[in-house]
């Protein structure tokens, strides 16, 4: 058996996801420009504060790496101090994936994976393009993860 690890997705949640956040902003960002015709230029320099909003949105969202291989899973937070999870695909018990609306619109999804592991028993990956794909290919990893590693999962009832 092959036990070399493949990556099968790295990446961030897809910046579509903050479309509705972005919109209200820009709505936001039209008001004061309205307001600046009304009372006076000097309003404008309040336009910083949507657009600065705007790139810490932007900037938390791609600040969170998702690792997916054919072993296990890790995600990396933090914009200063950088924390790595990772989860071993064979402690995954189910797997289960939710298109919000909104996210269905630009093609995204959330995969949320429930795990025996204690420390992280419920693992989100959020905002994933082509979701569908990668919940196949994870569902593939794991079963041949468990049969490399001889696991099976028992389920109580």
């Amino acid at each position: 058996m092959n036990n070399e690890e493949k990556v099968l997705f790295k990446g961030s949640s897809s910046p579509r996801a903050l479309a509705l956040t972005f919109a209200s902003l820009g709505l936001v960002e039209l008001v004061i420009v309205a307001l600046a015709f009304v009372l006076t230029p000097w309003v404008l320099v309040l336009l910083l504060v949507p657009a600065g909003l705007a790139g810490w949105f932007l900037l938390l969202l791609k600040s969170r790496v998702y690792e997916v291989t054919t072993q296990r899973i890790r995600v990396s937070t933090g914009l200063v101090t950088r924390r790595t999870d990772e989860l071993e695909l064979y402690r995954v018990k189910d797997m289960t994936l939710v298109e919000p609306p909104l996210q269905r619109i630009f093609k995204l999804g959330n995969i949320v994976v429930q795990t025996s592991d204690t420390t992280n028993p419920t693992l989100v990956l959020e905002a994933i393009e082509n979701p569908t794909a990668l919940r196949e290919s994870l569902r593939v990893a794991i079963e041949e993860c468990r049969a490399r590693n001889r696991v099976r999962l028992t389920e109580l009832e």
